[in-house]
């Protein structure tokens, strides 16, 4: 506590001291201050007294100004009365100087009107002021752009009030300015009419949009009515529709003749009723400017002027542009101004006389067809995505229709779209290629399992498939098709579909309907699927279950056809029995697709048995044989009965023709084995050896590795290796060289020449084998032996060949 209270102190001192220092500063301050109270109380006085003399002054000023005020005012309206007077004369006659010894127009104007006020001169004839109020409202009426009564106003001037006045020099400068208004007056209404074509020109595509929104609602309306009972004959046409709707929004849709031909239209939803698209158009200029130069005696000139521009604009509508193909927003937009252009002159001819004409509207409407057309088919040509195509199709559709309701033929646009459904045709082709593609290479060539009664019923309804037997059995169990089946047919009916939607709203009849779609149903069976099966079929990597499940996929799909061929009857109501029904080629295919899987099988499977082959590896020299068969032949043994039990599943027919030719090709590549040049000496061990091989494949053979063959049927395969064989273990030459051409021989399908070039290894074998075997009787006797055997089979070689 002593220690703060030794801080206070401190402090305290500190601030005595800070006061002392600033108060000598303080004290100037305040002294200052109070002088100033002084000068400021001073300077109040003066600026009262001041303030006290000028209003004093400025009193004499103010009434000076009000003074001033109302001179100007009545200045101000002596000149609104002199302006409003020179309006009933030319402006240019008001500016000009009097000639000398006379007075100018607007003076006798002031004179007539001001001189019984101001100066109380005698008042002017009656009839001068009706002459200056016709004047004026002539003004007026121009000034307001009412050009044909101004026109009225006119005649009425020159015809019954100048002629009145027309000893006065002022009337004498009406009377030569009435052909200048004339040409005024046309100019005027001229350039309302070019801003009319300009106004129309550029709201075209907006005319057309509205007209082809009405034509769908139309459309739209007409399908709910056929689909509901009829009841009397109270259909209307459409085209009297059309006119009653636009007869009702004319009612209630507002004009003036300040318009610029347009009138603004927000966008209404889809389900509010679409305006007149001619109720969008306000043809007051039209009719204005057509009675303006019929009165005065030009019409021709103004028709043939209409009818150039129009032309004109007609050419650049038709111009369609360079990206048109990219979106279908491209071709509504360039059929909106067709439409909307038509539309307008379609109306010009029904509210005209003799404007435009029939053969005028029909010229324009060739060389627009023309010109559409042929836009259309370059164009579409690029489209290479048939929903766009099919998009761009129902849009010619409503196209087509809409210009049918003002009276246009459609006919050649519905003729060009039977060209586009051929491109259409070719864009699915495509599409759907690629659908089989990717069905093709995702599928997993098994049977499709299914666990559950359910899942059952899933699988038989996306494909028609019966087999009471599968049926019965429990779950859970395998159809004997893989999963690319029920979805290959799916997709059949989904580009039937695809075609049957093109077919809509062309006009065509059943028959011609169901001719398309069969049409193009067979090229997609017959080229797009038939190819993707191909391809899959000549992959390299594909196996032997694959190629044996497509064989039973193919059998499946071959018989739903006939469930195609019902589709298509129900879809189309056109019976098969029909004369002219296109049938269907999906067996065809089919059959071609399993033909072409069955040759890829029998080719696989030589191609697995040569490989085997390959890994033979005899001792020709060997001195005895071994107690059973190769090892490489067991495999390859095994292999066969592996890859047979897979065959069950299919067609007999097939599963035997891939046993007998597996084991044909077995037959001929160890007889070729046996034969072959690099083989120079053969000893009877390793003939022994290649005898078991033989019995292996026979013993194969018997088992019946594929059910349907008759009894040795198969074994028949190695007959030929079983007489040659026979022939050389059992050294039994004498019966072959004795009975050697007849039908009973023993050895009927041992060739001399494959026996000589067999014994010919077996002769070289026995000189080189043991150089003493000249000095044993029992060798030499057999050397003898083999060539006296040598020389007969010679003998009967060179006999055969003469």
């Amino acid at each position: 506590m002593e220690k703060l209270e030794s801080r206070i102190r401190n402090h305290d001192r500190e601030i005595e001291k800070m006061c002392n220092f600033h108060y000598q500063g303080f004290v100037d301050s305040i002294t200052e201050l109070l002088k100033v109270r002084g000068e400021a109380h001073r300077l109040k006085n003066q600026v009262t007294d001041t303030n006290r003399k000028l209003q004093h002054e400025g009193k004499e000023l103010v009434i000076a100004m009000e003074e001033l005020k109302q001179c100007r005012l009545q200045q101000r309206n002596i000149s609104a009365t002199v302006d409003k007077l020179m309006l009933c004369l030319p402006g240019e006659e008001l500016e000009r100087k009097p000639e000398p010894g006379g007075v100018s127009l607007g003076c006798i104007c002031l004179f007539l009107s001001l001189n019984n006020a101001y100066y109380h001169i005698s008042p002017p004839p009656h009839f001068f002021f009706p002459v200056l109020e016709m004047y004026s409202k002539l003004r007026e009426q121009m000034k307001t752009k009412r050009h044909y009564p101004a026109l009225k106003t006119l005649e009425h001037l020159e015809h019954s009030y100048l002629p009145q006045v027309s000893h006065y020099r002022f009337c004498k400068v009406m009377v030569d300015n009435i052909p200048k208004l004339r040409e005024e007056i046309k100019d005027v209404s001229m350039s309302d009419l070019k801003d009319f074509l300009e106004s129309i020109r550029k709201h075209s595509d907006k005319i057309g949009e509205t007209a082809m929104k009405q034509a769908q609602q139309q459309r739209n309306l007409d399908n709910i009515i056929s689909q509901q009972p009829r009841i009397g004959s109270r259909k209307k046409s459409k085209k009297d529709a059309f006119t009653s709707l636009d007869t009702e929004l004319e009612s209630t849709s507002p004009k003036s003749e300040q318009d610029s031909g347009i009138l603004d239209v927000e966008d209404e939803e889809e389900d509010e009723e679409v305006p007149g698209a001619q109720e969008l158009v306000d043809f007051s200029p039209v009719y204005r400017c057509l009675h303006i130069y019929s009165v005065l005696g030009a019409r021709e000139t103004f028709e043939n002027y209409y009818r150039k521009q129009r032309r004109k604009q007609a050419r650049l509508v038709l111009q369609p542009p360079s990206n048109m193909h990219e979106t279908l927003d491209g071709y509504r937009k360039y059929f909106n101004q067709i439409v909307g252009f038509f539309v307008v002159e379609d109306h010009i001819l029904h509210t005209t006389q003799g404007l435009v004409n029939r053969a005028y509207i029909d010229e324009l409407w060739e060389m627009a067809l023309s010109k559409t057309i042929a836009a259309l088919r370059t164009h579409s040509s690029y489209c290479s995505d048939p929903d766009l195509v099919l998009d761009l199709k129902n849009l010619i559709v409503l196209f087509a229709d809409t210009l049918q309701v003002y009276g246009f033929p459609v006919n050649q646009l519905f003729d060009m779209l039977l060209e586009i459904r051929d491109q259409y045709g070719d864009t699915l082709l495509k599409k759907w290629a690629g659908v089989f593609r990717n069905i093709l290479d995702s599928d997993n060539y098994s049977p499709i399992p299914v666990s559950s009664e359910e899942l059952y019923k899933k699988v038989v309804g996306q494909f028609p498939f019966q087999d009471p037997e599968l049926e019965k059995q429990p779950f859970p169990k395998k159809f004997p098709f893989s999963e690319f089946v029920p979805k290959v047919y799916n997709q059949i009916k989904e580009f039937i579909y695809a075609c049957l939607k093109f077919s809509e709203d062309l006009h065509l009849s059943s028959t011609e309907v169901d001719d398309m779609i069969r049409k193009s149903t067979n090229l997609l069976l017959t080229r797009t699927l038939s190819s993707s099966l191909q391809n899959v079929i000549k992959r390299k990597n594909v196996g032997l279950t694959e190629l044996v499940q497509i064989i039973i996929n193919t059998t499946h799909l071959e018989k739903s056809c006939k469930y195609l061929e019902e589709f298509i009857t129900n879809i189309t109501n056109v019976l098969p029995e029909t004369v002219h029904t296109t049938k269907l080629y999906g067996t065809t295919t089919f059959k071609d697709a399993r033909h072409a899987a069955e040759e890829e099988i029998y080719t696989n499977l030589n191609q697995k048995i040569d490989q085997f082959l390959q890994l033979a590896d005899y001792d020709w020299m060997a001195g005895d044989s071994g107690s059973r068969a190769s090892d490489y032949l067991i495999d390859l043994i095994a292999f066969l009965r592996s890859t047979f039990a897979v065959f069950t599943h299919l067609p007999g027919k097939v599963a035997q023709t891939a046993c007998m030719s597996a084991c044909k090709h077995l037959a001929t590549s160890l007889m070729q084995l046996l034969l072959e040049a690099d083989v120079r000496q053969l000893s009877l061990g390793a003939l022994q050896q290649f005898n078991l091989d033989v019995q292996e494949c026979e013993q194969f053979a018997r088992s019946g590795p594929v059910p349907g063959f008759q009894e040795d049927t198969l074994q028949l395969a190695f007959i030929d290796l079983r007489q040659l064989l026979d022939l050389f273990t059992q050294w039994d030459w004498s019966t072959y060289l004795a009975d050697y051409g007849q039908p009973t021989c023993k050895y009927l399908r041992v060739n001399p020449v494959t026996a000589l070039a067999l014994l010919e290894k077996m002769k070289d074998t026995s000189r080189k084998n043991n150089m003493f075997a000249q000095f044993r009787k029992n060798e030499r006797d057999k050397q003898k032996l083999i060539d006296t055997v040598a020389k007969q089979l010679r003998g009967l070689i060179n006999s055969h060949h003469s």
